[in-house]
């Protein structure tokens, strides 16, 4: 199946998503921030095939970790799904225009995760 960077600074919901997923057959790399979610993903020599990324996070945060990777042409094509708390439609505004394709709100839906991840990995 797919592999998956999930990046959020709550380890409760890493593991969430990662009790969510792999089951489905899905590959997690997790980090805990923007920071070591950029190192992963350039330690990872296959790739990944979409992240999960959250906004409110130290270090480096979700919208500043979306430039990041929309400047880098290795980066670019990876597609991004925000996870993130409720209350925030201007980062959910400034999130599309960087790039995100999806858009999740914790409390999330593992079923509707899944199916949001199976319908930009289709395409």
């Amino acid at each position: 199946m797919s592999k998956i960077l999930v990046i959020d600074d709550s380890s409760t919901i890493r593991k969430m998503v990662q009790y969510s997923l792999q089951p489905k057959g899905h590959t997690m790399v997790l980090a805990e921030d923007g920071v070591d979610g950029f190192e992963k993903l350039e330690e990872e020599e296959e790739g990944f095939d979409i992240i999960i990324l959250d906004i409110n996070m130290p270090r480096m945060d979700g919208l500043e970790f979306l430039k990041k990777i929309q400047q880098s042409p290795s980066y670019s094509s990876i597609p991004v799904i925000i996870l993130t708390t409720e209350g925030q439609n201007a980062d959910k505004d400034k999130a599309f225009k960087l790039g995100a394709k999806g858009y999740f709100v914790k409390p999330f839906k593992p079923n509707e995760l899944l199916q949001g991840i199976e319908k930009i990995l289709k395409g």
